[in-house]
This record gives C-alpha cells, structure tokens and sequence, in this order.
C-alpha cells in the first residue's frame, strides 16, 4: 500500500523537484514483492564487479565491496528521481572500458584513469541532458560506426571470457549450463510458447536471470568448480574510512594526458549507453501503451540523461567503477514490463516494480549472509551477465546495418576495437566509412542518374 493514490489514466503521484519527479516507496508507490525477491539474489551481480575492481584497480575485497554500496546508492536515484527504467551499469562497454584501463598500472594510477573516464562520461550525459542536444548528435553517428561499437563491445565481450585464463575456461561446465539457460529463458522462441501454457514456466519467466544463476551455482558446486559458501552471520559493514585511501581525494586527481586518453572511449560509452535508452523506452512505451492505459508515464530523455550523469559523477568522486552507470539493466527492465504488462493487480505502476527493485537490492548488501554465500561465486554472476550482454551487442548491431559495404566497415571496425581498444576501433571506422561508404552513396548516385537517362 502507498500514501497517495492514482486515479485510473493518470501519472503516478510525485513532489515536482526542478525537472525530478520525486517518488517514495510506501508513499507513492506501493512495495512489490517478486522485484524484492527477484533483486534479493540478482544483487549478486552488482556484486560481480568486485573482481574487477580488485584486478584493474588493485582494490582489497573489502574496499572493492564497499564501493559497491556506492554503486547501490546511484542504482536507487532513477526510481527516486523519476525515471522509470531500472538502472544498471553501461554493460556493452565493460570490456572496452577494460581494454583502456589495462594501458595502466593497477593503483593509483589506475584509479586516476577510471576517473578520468567517468568524469567525461558524467559531462558528455549532463551537457547533452541540460543542452537537451542527445537525440540530435547520437542520430548524426553513421549506422556503420554504431554497429561497430556494438559488435566490437560484442566481440570483445566474449574472447574476455573464453580466452586462455579467462572465467569460461576455468569453470566451463558452470558458466557454459548457466549461459545456455539464460539464453533459452530470455531469448528462446520455444520457451516463450511454453510461457503461456504451462504456469511454472510463468512464474520462472518473470524473475529473468536469476533461475539461470541458481542452477549455475548449483552445477558449479556439484562439478566441484566453486567451493561451498562460508557462510557468515550478522550485519556487512562498509569500509568506508578506508575506502578513502582509494578514491582521487587520496592517490591524486587525473592528469590532463589521462583525459585525453580517455576521450574515444568515453564517446563509446555514451553513444552506447545512448542505444540502451532508446532501447529502454520503447519497452516502457510498449508496456504502457498497449497494456496499461490505467497509468500515464512520462518518459523524459534529458531526465534520464541528467539522472545518469549524476551517477557517474557520483562514482568518479567516491567509487570509480569499470561498469560505469548506465540508464538501463536490460533484462531487469524487461522483466518488470513483462510482469507490469498483466495488470494492476500484478504491478500497480512502473514505479513501484523499479523502485523496489534497487531498494532491496541495497538492502540486500547489509545481509552478511547473502554476501558471504554468494562470495566464491561472483566470477559467475560477471560471465553470465557479459556473456549475454555479448550475445544482445550482437543482434543490437545487426539491427543497425541495411547495406553489406556498412557490414564489412562495422565488423573491421569491431575487430580493431576489441583488440587494440576504443582509439584505434573509431579511427579505423571513421576513415573506413569516409573512404568507402561516402563513395558508395556517389556511385548510387551515378548509377541514378545513368538509368534516367
């Protein structure tokens, strides 16, 4: 139950706030009790952070875990603030990110690089959210160098998990079972049909990944891949007065030399992250449109981007994350339009399925047993999340092309990025695209005009 009511057909209660939209859980919207359950295990994967923070950042577990309350705090402002999606890091661009950042040496220096990173990133989503200039410049970008990103990232994505020493190779019955039943959950055809005949199969649909994720933890410690949980009682604490030794305050602001370094990387991201809104309101939309007429909601683009630059702004300061801070966790979002689209009864509003997901996901990092068991397997939240991360890049980027010649200048330009990194990956595709396909709309033309006449 809530505080404030909504009245059929109109939006959801809120305090205006400049251009926020300021919603409580209990007060204006109720609390959801399969979000709650669903975030009480999926928290894990904000958790699956944690070893990178420790390999590329050279973090102690301690400290790289109390940067993931930060990362829970920037999770829960969406909902707070009035955007509808439920928020997550910008995933495509993690293994581009880690490919910038293993130009450094983890420490300081490190430190100093990610910040960098996400400084631009922070000013690239305000600039354009308080310009209200996003739409413009992201549809300015050529098909063929948005599809090479995302096939880059794509690309990237999976040989950081399937090459020698990598997560997939170290536990491949785990992560293999736990990939091939995520993908059959979310994407299968079959399994969609089988949806709507059989209710287990219902039920199991609406909580996205995380039956995935339990039969691959389960697998994992019946194969002997990850040990059994210790399992610890009480209350996590955060590291946080140490957890300053760690942040720019301490080891150093970046260098004007890291800025620049970071800058086509930081493009990347964005024009990524930039693809996950679109991405993220067209489910909304489809989910309130056709489904939902009891609920006006409002999707603000400029809101969303500057809710997501005050993330990244927020990490830079006070926890410098490889995920950086995306407008939308794809699967999560689908999910709750998927379960939003069956009624009031099932979802009162778009809100209280967003809302309550993060809130109790942060809740869930204080529970010292649910961190602990889930501990020994946070490598395989992180596969499970990148691998079907790479498998949407993928799709996402064909999508994109309609011309073999854009095909050949995304999939060269995907190669070099994911295996030299952001700088070399736009270079090749802008001076492919300039060479090749400008030449290529000249000839259409020549052709035109020789049919006509």
């Amino acid at each position: 139950m809530s505080v404030y009511k909504r009245q059929n057909g109109e939006e959801q209660p809120y305090w205006p706030f400049g251009p926020f939209k300021i919603r409580l859980p209990l007060v204006h919207y109720r609390w959801e009790p399969v979000e709650f359950v669903q975030a009480l295990i999926l928290f894990v994967v904000s958790l699956a952070m944690i070893p990178l923070l420790q390999k590329y950042l050279g973090l102690p577990y301690e400290i790289a875990l109390a940067y993931t309350f930060v990362c829970g705090i920037g999770f829960m402002m969406p909902a707070f603030l009035g955007v509808s999606m439920v928020p997550g890091w910008i995933t495509p661009a993690i293994p581009v990110v880690l490919l910038y950042l293993g130009q450094f040496t983890p420490g300081p220096e490190a430190i100093q690089a990610l910040v960098a990173l996400q400084l631009l990133v922070a000013a690239i989503f305000l600039l354009l959210g308080i310009t209200r200039l996003s739409s413009k410049v992201v549809t300015k970008v050529p098909a063929s160098i948005k599809a090479g990103i995302l096939l880059g990232a794509g690309v990237a994505a999976y040989m950081g998990e399937l090459k020698l020493g990598g997560r997939i190779p170290k536990t491949p019955i785990a992560i293999g079972l736990g990939s091939l039943i995520c993908f059959y959950m979310l994407f299968s055809v079959s399994f969609l049909k089988l949806k709507n005949k059989n209710k287990i199969a219902q039920m199991l649909g609406k909580y996205g990944m995380v039956p995935a994720m339990v039969l691959a933890i389960f697998i994992g410690i019946l194969v002997n891949e990850y040990p059994i949980p210790d399992i610890e009682w009480g209350i996590t604490i955060p590291h946080f007065r140490q957890m300053w030794a760690y942040l720019p305050f301490t080891v150093g602001f970046p260098s004007a030399d890291m800025f620049i370094k970071a800058i086509p990387t930081a493009i990347i991201a964005y024009i990524i992250a930039f693809g996950d809104v679109i991405v993220g309101t067209a489910l909304v939309k489809a989910s309130c449109e056709e489904s939902r007429p009891d609920e006006k909601v409002e999707i603000d683009i400029d809101r969303i981007h500057l809710v997501t630059g005050m993330r990244n702004l927020l990490h830079a300061f006070f926890a410098p994350y490889p995920g950086l801070a995306g407008p939308i966790w794809t699967a999560v979002t689908a999910t709750v339009a998927d379960r939003y689209r069956h009624g009031r009864k099932a979802m009162d509003s778009i809100f209280s399925g967003s809302g309550t997901f993060w809130i109790s996901g942060f809740i869930a990092l204080f529970i010292l047993p649910l961190v602990s068991f889930f501990k020994p397997f946070l490598p395989l939240g992180l596969s499970l999340t990148m691998v079907v991360t790479g498998y949407l890049c993928i799709i996402t980027a064909f999508k994109q092309i309609k011309e073999p010649l854009e095909l050949g200048v995304a999939g060269t330009m995907a190669v070099v990025l994911a295996m030299h990194g952001a700088a070399w990956g736009l270079g090749v595709g802008v001076v492919l695209h300039i060479f090749l396909e400008s030449k290529f709309k000249a000839s259409k033309k020549v052709v035109v005009e020789i049919e006509t006449t």
